[in-house]
């Protein structure tokens, strides 16, 4: 046994975590609540501030638990890079988004592999959990890492291991999720199943650090296709004058062969939007084209557009004119019961409704503000109290919170995007 599987095996290992958002800091508290000494290693000087204060910035991560886990010494956060040195597992859990060109970014990466590469010593776990295209681990961070003169597999471990963060899930989490590993050795796998499989309840080992890799996107690109598909199965629907959300609840009654997926104004989040593209820059390389991505893609981001496009049709019908039209949009974030607006398809079809010409406000419990196109907009407190001077209500992102009842009940329309007000059949009601 080395001296690293053994401080693993007795819970002695020194946890580095690089990167404390929506990925790292629950990971981190795990870490700190088996048992392990963990260090969050952070640019942003202010998280480092709320760590040491025992507070939390994500919703997931009740304060107490930092609190408690800062006060023991078992969960700390620095901005000095260098003592990634002292650390016997390194996990990097960095952002991967794409730029405008629908490329990899994968800078974040680097920069965090640049970093270890710098401090690495012989014997260290070096893991790779952001989300990224096959093939990076091992042509991309393993030459970054061997340029010391160390070898992957013989003087130090390198692996990967696909986040699974579900924000806002209240059923599963970082420790009942199960962990998929691979590492570029068999021996680098056995090492990374061994340290995830003291705080997590279940882990996967798979042949090699690709195999890893690509379960996150098939996972990621299994839900964007399905989507996309009963998104198009909603435009059929309008076409063919019936209900989809009556269809999907009628084919879901069948206990085999069907998983509903549903409908909405477009896809959201730091997953399901981004990681297909991963997948399908890196098929274009090998001359392979990704049809089903590319199709569900397009299908996908047309849907703001499409709403936009319902809820004008809707107003025309009542006799109003989308120009001057008094909108409000509830909910900003990419799903319900979360405070995370990134890559909301809200933000796209409030863009679209003020290019028409309406007066939009939105209100969301979740989000006091929010910038869209380089502009500062604030949710409108009051505005569930004053809903009759709305022409339109318009349901994006459902929050569990919100009185539905009272809502319809009080508005002159509403155009529900997610069926939030399901059952009611009043003539206000008007879905996606």
């Amino acid at each position: 046994m080395t001296t690293v599987e053994k401080l693993i095996a007795e819970r002695k290992a020194k946890v580095g975590i690089i990167g404390l958002g929506y990925v790292g800091l629950p990971l981190a508290v795990e870490f700190a609540r088996g048992g392990f000494e963990t260090t969050g290693f952070e640019v942003d000087a202010g998280k480092v501030k709320d760590i040491a204060h025992g507070a939390s910035y994500i919703p997931d991560v009740p304060s107490a638990e930092v609190r408690e886990f800062s006060r023991s010494g078992k969960l700390k956060a620095t901005t000095d890079f260098s003592r990634l040195k002292k650390q016997d597992a390194v996990i990097i859990c960095v952002p991967t988004p794409l730029r405008k060109s629908r490329d990899p970014d994968v800078s974040y990466i680097v920069n965090a592999a640049g970093k270890v590469a710098k401090t690495l010593r012989k014997g260290q776990l070096i893991i790779l959990e952001s989300t990224t295209y096959p093939g990076t681990t091992r042509e991309l961070v393993k030459p970054m890492l061997e340029a010391s003169g160390m070898k992957a597999g013989r003087d130090f471990h390198l692996a990967f291991s696909p986040e699974r963060v579900d924000p806002g899930n209240p059923r599963y989490n970082v420790k009942n999720t199960p962990k998929v590993v691979g590492g570029v050795t068999p021996a680098c796998t056995k090492l990374a199943a061994s340290l995830y499989g003291r705080v997590i309840d279940k882990v996967l080992e798979v042949s090699n650090t690709e195999t890893a890799e690509l379960v996150k996107l098939l996972e990621n690109t299994f839900r964007a296709v399905n989507i996309a598909m009963v998104n198009e199965m909603s435009l059929m629907c309008r076409k063919l004058g019936l209900n989809i959300w009556e269809v999907i609840a009628a084919a879901a009654s069948k206990p085999f062969g069907f998983m509903p997926f549903y409908p909405g104004p477009g896809i959201g989040g730091h997953c399901i939007p981004l990681d297909p593209h991963y997948l399908a820059w890196k098929m274009k390389t090998l001359n392979f084209e990704p049809r089903f991505i590319e199709l569900a893609g397009a299908i996908n981001s047309s849907m703001p557009d499409h709403t936009v496009s319902m809820i004008a049709e809707l107003l025309n019908t009542r006799g109003l004119a989308m120009k001057k039209a008094k909108l409000l949009m509830i909910g900003m974030t990419y799903k319900p019961d979360i405070s995370d607006p990134r890559e909301s398809p809200a933000k796209d079809v409030f863009v679209l409704l003020k290019k028409t010409g309406a007066e939009v406000s939105f209100y969301d419990p979740y989000v006091p503000a929010i910038e869209i196109e380089g502009r500062c907009h604030r949710s409108a407190a009051g505005a569930l109290k004053n809903l009759k001077k709305y022409d339109c209500v318009i349901i994006i992102t459902p929050h569990s919170c919100i009185d539905y009842k009272a809502l319809i009940k009080n508005s002159r329309l509403v155009f529900d995007a997610r069926n939030a007000t399901k059952g009611d059949k009043s003539g206000k009601i008007h879905r996606l």
